[in-house]
């Protein structure tokens, strides 16, 4: 059976932007900054004319001014390269479903459209969009281009995460290794887009950082949409009887009653995502809470409103 992206869900994001908050380096005449100064669009600044060069771009409104020969600079605006990363490991397809249903998400579903819509705001940006995947090893890595048929691409790879019967193939998680790879992979200044539970070892955390960094290191811009199941993983909000809690990934299982836990299960986690907020503060990564109980839209179109204010 082939589970398919509802496309129509997409098309209320179209108004709407996503430009980058540094500065790129491209080569497509577009929505962004970029590091390097031609003769195209918005003036920057004047610089000393320097004897045997082009007469041409001299500002001689200028020059009657002063009697000195001053030469325009321009700042083009230019494409963004943007490298979205999904965590495809087990335990991103809890809430276990049956089908791809998008009103009733879990995580994988929330992650894949989401990606779907900025994929298509870069597509209309005339950005360029690479694709990773990782379990404990990358998965999948794509190039970053921005042409009609690369799109399609993407989307038909994005819409095999939408199989449930990719969750139950017990795919463990190493998101330290995995994104130090994938930091490696990028060549060019890019937008990191991450998707992930965060589902590691939580007494990594200083080793999943570092990976974090070294995407800072090359200088990209990261955005970190942390999903989880609010619900379900972070209050634990279950009826007062007896669970058997089954692990997606190595499948190991303990039964007890959530009553019994639960105001020492919700503290350790909301100390963990604490953690994760500040951190990501130190080192200027956009950290997103991404509920997936409040729907893409819910998470998306907020975010993106904000991020527009910001410019």
């Amino acid at each position: 059976m082939k589970y398919s992206i509802d496309h129509d869900r997409l098309q209320q994001f179209n108004s709407l932007e996503f430009l980058a908050r540094q500065v790129v380096e491209g080569f497509i005449t577009g929505l962004h900054k970029s590091p390097f100064h031609g003769f195209s669009v918005e003036f920057a600044e004047h610089r000393l004319y320097n004897s045997g060069e082009s007469t041409r771009f001299i500002d001689w409104k200028l020059y009657g001014r002063t009697d000195k020969l001053f030469v325009k600079r321009y700042e083009e605006e230019t494409n963004l390269r943007c490298r979205i990363i999904i965590d495809r490991s087990s335990s991103m397809y809890f809430p276990v479903r049956d089908s791809a249903d998008i009103n009733n998400l879990n995580k994988i579903y929330f992650s894949v459209y989401a990606a779907a819509v900025l994929i298509n705001l870069m597509k209309k940006q005339r950005d360029a969009v690479g694709l990773s995947t990782f379990t404990d090893k990358v998965e999948l890595h794509t190039q970053a281009r921005s042409s009609s048929v690369h799109q399609k691409y993407l989307y038909t790879e994005l819409e095999r995460l939408l199989d449930p019967k990719s969750g139950k193939n017990q795919q463990p998680t190493d998101i330290t290794e995995s994104l130090h790879r994938i930091a490696e992979m990028l060549h060019k200044r890019s937008l990191v887009i991450i998707f992930s539970d965060m589902m590691d070892n939580f007494h990594r955390l200083d080793e999943m950082f570092a990976a974090l960094q070294h995407f800072k290191h090359y200088k990209h811009e990261v955005i970190l949409f942390h999903v989880v199941d609010q619900k379900l993983e972070e209050e634990l909000d279950l009826d007062d009887r007896p669970y058997r809690f089954v692990d997606m990934e190595t499948n190991e299982s303990i039964k007890l009653n959530p009553v019994e836990v639960r105001e020492k299960y919700r503290e350790s986690f909301h100390k963990v995502r604490h953690e994760l907020e500040v951190r990501c503060g130190r080192y200027k990564i956009d950290y997103v809470q991404a509920d997936i109980n409040k729907g893409f839209e819910g998470i998306l179109l907020p975010y993106l409103f904000k991020r527009e204010r910001l410019h």
